[in-house]
């Protein structure tokens, strides 16, 4: 399989078909150094995203009062712009699809992570957690789904 410098793609067993090499669950004790080095940097971008979206949902949630659903939407938004980025070029560093099809495929995991980012924060707060920690906790746990998404498909 022919990879980018200081990129290693993982192994696709034959037979295997596009869904189930994006959703199988990885082995660590085949992954490289490198792979540990993107999965350290992918969660650098994140936490850097992480403390951006928190930062914006906060000043959108307590200086504008806005509803918590909308001010997760706002600093989705704003963190969108700042991972992307950094993973394009620090994380993944592939530049062989075009960076429109990277940004369209990376918009799609990010939605799709919102989307289960709002349910949780949802349910967290109606479970009585205030609005900040409960999307801390809403980010975390999307977290995972993200990475591998976003490996495989967004920026393969």
């Amino acid at each position: 399989m022919v990879a980018s410098p200081g990129v290693v793609e993982e192994a696709v067993h034959p037979g295997t078909t596009g869904a189930e090499r994006i959703f199988r669950l990885p082995d660590p004790r085949r992954a490289t150094r490198a792979d540990w080095v993107q999965l350290v940097r992918f969660c650098a971008v994140g936490t850097s995203g992480y403390f951006v979206n928190l930062v914006v949902f906060t000043l959108l949630v307590s200086v504008l009062d806005a509803h918590y659903a909308p001010a997760a939407v706002g600093a989705f938004c704003v963190a969108w712009l700042n991972n992307f980025a950094l993973n394009k070029f620090w994380t993944f560093r592939r530049h062989g699809v075009s960076a429109a099809e990277q940004a369209v495929r990376y918009l799609v995991v990010s939605l799709l992570g919102l989307g289960l980012n709002v349910g949780i924060l949802h349910l967290l707060v109606q479970g009585g957690l205030p609005e900040v920690p409960a999307q801390a906790a809403a980010i975390v746990l999307v977290t995972p789904a993200s990475f591998l998404l976003t490996r495989r498909w967004a920026f393969r």
